[in-house]
């Protein structure tokens, strides 16, 4: 699986975690994972590649330990725990 595919497999599981996602030109100055009047948000940088908002969602995702409860490729389960664990 490619990091595109990563990519939005990550992206699927965070919206089935209860995230929305949105996807902004930023200019690489900020994007990341916050809540907004109760709602759980991931903003994308299209400014980033797919490596790094790949790692963006990852982090956020690390932060709801009821994620890893959810169905999710195997390859995506494996960046979740090794990059917990290091």
């Amino acid at each position: 699986m490619n990091t595109v595919e990563l990519l939005e497999d990550a992206i699927a599981l965070a919206v089935r975690s209860g995230y929305r996602v949105r996807h902004e030109w930023l200019g690489g100055r900020a994007a990341g994972d916050c809540e907004i009047k109760g709602s759980k948000w991931i903003f994308l940088d299209l400014a980033l590649g797919p490596a790094d908002q790949l790692e963006l969602v990852l982090d956020a995702l690390r932060r709801q330990p009821a994620t890893l409860t959810l169905p999710m490729p195997q390859q995506l389960w494996d960046l979740l725990q090794v990059r917990k664990s290091a």
